[in-house]
């Protein structure tokens, strides 16, 4: 029995790692069913199908997939005296990955909105990002660096500010240029809350 459930695992996992890796190369609406199995190695669309929806469910998996080893990374990552640093460093990283990571440009910024949906897309990186900023926010407060104010109203637009500034490095033409001009940007919008 665990033998079978570790088959079905790992033929899951092998079908979100194919996907991941041609979703990022040549997007999803470019890449086929057929190509994905092909890569995977699993066999016939039946076993996708056991594990997936359609083709957009296998997607949402890749997209979850790649927001929590984002959000690990980004975990390791973290350093800084206060709890602003904190989440200054956690945007900048988020940036970073947009200009440089493959997979966060072409999987989270450009395909997902078209193929969640906008409203399913804004809330999923609602789930992943807002609990984090709303967080270092709560952090930041309780210990005097910023002012005392509503967090949540705060938290989403810092998760806007991240978002928007994200989606402009992943399609800019110099992505290297934008993520360094919306990174300053976005430090000194995060600098202005400091208490003085």
């Amino acid at each position: 029995m665990t033998t079978r459930r570790d088959q079905a695992q790992a033929k899951r996992q092998a079908l979100i790692d194919a996907a991941r890796r041609l979703f990022a190369e040549n997007g999803f609406f470019a890449t086929g069913t057929e190509d994905i199995l092909r890569a995977a190695g699993v066999g016939t669309r039946g076993v996708m199908y056991h594990h997936f929806a359609d083709k957009r469910d296998l997607f949402e998996a890749v997209f979850h997939q790649v927001q929590r080893d984002l959000a690990q990374a980004a975990a390791q990552r973290l350093s800084g005296s206060d709890s602003l640093d904190v989440l200054a460093s956690s945007l900048a990283g988020f940036l970073d990955a947009a200009a440089n990571n493959p997979e966060i440009q072409r999987i989270v910024l450009v395909d997902a909105p078209a193929v969640l949906g906008w409203e399913r897309w804004r809330a999923l990186e609602a789930d992943y990002g807002l609990g984090a900023i709303e967080a270092m926010l709560t952090a930041a407060l309780e210990s005097g660096i910023i002012e005392p104010q509503p967090l949540r109203p705060l938290a989403h637009l810092l998760l806007a500010l991240a978002d928007e500034a994200a989606l402009y490095i992943a399609n800019a033409d110099d992505r290297g240029e934008a993520a360094r001009q919306m990174t300053g940007h976005v430090n000194r919008f995060i600098a202005a809350l400091r208490r003085p």
